[in-house]
């Protein structure tokens, strides 16, 4: 049967491809370093070629991975301060919550449903009160005190509540906290008593101290809030920039860092000559 045009120009085309194939693997396995290579790669040698990689993409991808872990460790020391924050803004609540319990207390004493002279009463309104001074002392972080000035001045945390946060590599800044242990109110934790509950007067007292005391710490609770919304904000944003420049590192990193010089001739036989069919279609 005779062939057809196409069936003819196909014969011919791929008798050329062989021919050319079989030209360059004669050559290849020539006795050049070039065959010695590829070679090994064929015949399971245990001499091998040199990694064919680009060093100047592997320095570059290199350099932008070491960036992306330092600012992850950015937003790791950032996400630590939010979470100092956190505590100190907890523990801010609760001690409103207690002076909120102590006007309550001096407002029912004076609409008469509680007795200002009770023991008890004034028992309960000093309690109030030590559960607040020991929430000042007991509030740490990490051995880190966050409201007690008596408990500053060491490695972590200086005199003046500054605690340093590294948040890259050429540097980093502050977080303040306030000696709630002494209100800047000139009101000491000490002057509130149940003692002077009993006598309208002094108890008129006891309530402006209370409120005083109400003011300041709600406005410190409030700023505690807002640092530690802004700190998770920073946390976040430091993260995505570290999965960007891994990114980055990876478009620039060579798609096979192992990719041989006797690998790359071996493919220049297999694919750059032609073939029939290959993994690409």
């Amino acid at each position: 049967m005779a062939l057809t045009d196409i069936e003819k120009s196909f014969l011919y085309d791929y008798s050329l491809q062989l021919l050319q194939q079989d030209m360059l693997t004669n050559q290849l396995f020539g006795a050049s370093s070039v065959g010695q290579n590829l070679r090994s790669l064929v015949l399971g040698e245990p001499v091998r070629a040199a990694t064919f990689t680009n060093p100047f993409e592997e320095a570059i991808s290199g350099q932008l991975r070491g960036d992306a872990s330092a600012v992850r460790q950015a937003s790791r020391n950032v996400g630590e301060a939010a979470s100092m924050m956190g505590v100190a803004r907890t523990e801010m609540g609760t001690i409103v919550d207690a002076l909120n319990d102590m006007e309550d207390m001096i407002d029912k004493i004076n609409t008469g449903e509680l007795d200002g002279t009770s023991a008890v009463v004034q028992s309960d309104f000093d309690a109030l009160r030590d559960k607040i001074t020991g929430t000042i002392s007991g509030a740490d972080f990490n051995g880190i005190a966050v409201l007690d000035s008596s408990q500053w001045g060491t490695d972590q945390i200086d005199a003046n509540g500054n605690v340093y946060i590294q948040s890259s590599k050429s540097g980093g800044f502050n977080i303040t906290f306030h000696s709630v242990d002494t209100p800047s109110s000139g009101v000491a934790w000490t002057d509130l008593t149940g003692a002077d509950l009993g006598d309208s007067g002094t108890r008129a007292t006891q309530l402006g101290y209370v409120q005083s005391l109400q003011s300041e710490m709600s406005a410190i609770l409030d700023v505690y809030q807002g640092k530690e919304d802004s700190l998770q904000s920073q946390q976040l944003n430091l993260e995505s920039q570290a999965q960007l420049l891994d990114q980055a590192a990876q478009l620039r990193k060579p798609s096979d860092p192992d990719y041989s010089l006797e690998q790359l001739l071996a493919d220049l036989v297999a694919r750059t000559t032609g073939t029939i069919f290959d993994s690409n279609g």
